[in-house]
């Protein structure tokens, strides 16, 4: 009898890829999940991890001694394990740029091997200090200069793009990018950074929410379960092999508006402080001013768009 498949997750214990894994299982899926446990935890896990259908190897994926036997008996691989938030991006980008391309690097030349499909997440940080007022999947990319270590995650993303397309073109790999704007929810730390759990939980305490800059930065928030909803989808389906899709929310917002909400939406008593870039990470930070996506494509290839009301995703991520 022939041995069924699993479907591998890497990165499957961080808050993204915890929640990909539960839907999975649900599904009636059998997963393994590859995670070092650097910025994932056990914790997130907690709900499955008895699951018999769930496997879990603590190793990073160029470590991992089985990678291959995983990857050719898998049916399908999300490749999540990432470097995540702003504050690691800035202080660690050494290891960003090193562990970040390597790691992908590893995954893709394994599934090519067998030309297991697989889905890498990459990020909006990819469009860099464009000026749009919207970002399309096919437009030009404004990486700021390699003197703002700021950038060494786009620019990483963006190589692991390259290869994957690369292997789509000359070894046939099944490849499907997606790039992810801004997505919360449950179980999202702000321990690295990450906005709104970080203004979720100061408003909580009725402490100060700090907002970087002079606010008028903006953003959309994408609740995470509506991302999982677009990822599976995006598994299924054959026509979206070799493309790349935007996946975010369309509600935009200020940062400084963000935070008014948060503390009007959770009741709290909280100010609000502005904090410089300069005191808040390094001199000379570079953000992008706006951050939002265009998911035309995804929903005409998926019939599926994140829609979920901000209002609501602040309650859900601050149960």
């Amino acid at each position: 009898m022939k041995k069924s498949k699993h479907i591998l997750v890497t990165g499957g214990a961080g808050f993204i890829g915890s929640h990909l894994v539960e839907r999975l299982l649900n599904n009636g899926k059998t997963i393994v999940v590859i995670d070092d446990f650097s910025t994932g935890s056990f914790e997130n896990l907690r709900a499955v991890k008895k699951n018999p259908r769930l496997k879990i190897v603590c190793a990073k994926i160029s470590e991992c001694k089985n990678l291959l036997k995983l990857v050719a008996n898998s049916e399908f691989i999300f490749h999540l394990a990432s470097t995540v938030g702003v504050d690691l991006v800035v202080k660690s980008a050494l290891h960003v740029l090193e562990s970040g391309f390597h790691e992908t690097e590893v995954l893709l030349r394994a599934a090519a091997k067998k030309s297991t499909p697989i889905l890498l997440t990459s990020t909006s940080e990819v469009y860099g200090k464009s000026a749009k007022s919207e970002f399309s999947e096919d437009d030009d990319l404004l990486i700021g200069p390699p003197t703002q270590s700021r950038w060494s995650y786009a620019s990483a993303k963006l190589t692991d793009e390259f290869l994957a397309l690369a292997c789509a073109r000359e070894k046939n790999l099944p490849v499907i990018i997606a790039r992810l704007f801004n997505t919360v929810g449950p179980r999202q730390t702000g321990r690295y950074g990450m906005v709104l759990p970080r203004f979720i939980a100061a408003a909580e305490k009725n402490e100060p929410l700090k907002v970087f800059g002079d606010g008028n930065q903006s953003r959309c928030f994408c609740l995470v379960h509506d991302v999982v909803e677009s990822l599976v989808r995006l598994q299924k389906s054959k026509k979206a092999r070799g493309q790349i899709f935007n996946i975010g929310g369309t509600e935009e917002i200020s940062i400084l508006e963000l935070a008014k909400l948060v503390v009007k939406t959770l009741g709290s008593k909280s100010k609000i402080e502005l904090i410089p870039y300069d005191q808040a990470y390094a001199p000379g930070f570079d953000d992008m001013r706006r951050r939002k996506p265009r998911v035309v494509k995804l929903k005409r290839f998926v019939k599926f768009k994140p829609q979920t009301p901000l209002r609501e995703i602040i309650r859900l991520t601050a149960k």
